[in-house]
């Protein structure tokens, strides 16, 4: 089944600040079974003096997480974003976990 969560992010400075985010999935492993369909992360995204701002990611477990035999203990997947500000000239690499096979 799909779920919504939504991460906040606030600039508390006195100046626009353009950002953008990576994320990381823990365990590593479990990377492989974890599908965003909607994402705010290696988007640019301005955030105003002092705003704050609740960004969505709209995802799912892949089902056949639950028949690989090295997630059997895997009861917890920790999702997190680093938002940063952006550089010119900036190319953020998509995170590649392992394949399935």
């Amino acid at each position: 089944e799909t779920a919504l969560a939504f991460y906040t992010a606030r600039n508390p400075t006195n100046q626009p600040v353009i950002g953008i985010s990576t994320y990381n999935v823990i365990p590593f492993e479990a990377g492989q079974y974890f599908n965003k369909i909607q994402c705010f992360c290696f988007e640019e995204q301005q955030l105003n003096p002092n705003e704050e701002v609740d960004m969505p990611v709209f995802f799912y477990i892949d089902p056949e997480f639950c028949d690989d035999p090295k997630m059997e203990f895997v009861d917890e997947i920790t999702l997190s974003y680093t938002f940063f500000e952006a550089k010119e000239g900036l190319n953020l690499q998509m995170p590649s976990y392992a394949s399935r096979h």
